[in-house]
């Protein structure tokens, strides 16, 4: 990523879908076009309890703030029940973002790998 956005939402009655849709949300406004990574605090996966359910309410990322969708455990939920995307945006932890932040932004795609030249004599 090279351009993100850092959001911060201590708000304890917001969960986490709701907070990365605001975050989201707030991306688009600014730069134009939607987020496709969200990085939190590896805590914030562990300890949202409510996202952990077979089904949850995610607050959808578009220009409707009252539109809701349903993620089911095939879209959003892994096996383990830690979230992995909310409304297209892949959630994933890093242990460099403090607790309530929520960084989102474009992940660039691989390309090939590099290959290294070797000095020939």
């Amino acid at each position: 990523m090279k351009v993100g956005l850092l959001w911060y939402d201590d708000d304890p009655s917001l969960d986490l879908a709701e907070k990365i849709g605001q975050a989201a949300r707030r991306y688009r406004q600014k730069f134009g076009t939607p987020p496709n990574i969200c990085y939190v605090h590896p805590s914030v996966l562990s300890g949202n309890a409510s996202l952990r359910q077979g089904s949850v309410q995610a607050t959808k990322l578009s220009a409707s703030a009252s539109t809701k969708l349903v993620l089911s455990e095939a879209e959003g939920l892994s096996a383990s029940g830690q979230v992995e995307k909310v409304g297209g945006v892949r959630v994933a932890s890093k242990p460099s973002v403090l607790r309530h932040h929520f960084w989102v932004g474009r992940e660039e795609e691989r390309r090939g790998r590099r290959t290294v030249k070797s000095k020939q004599s």
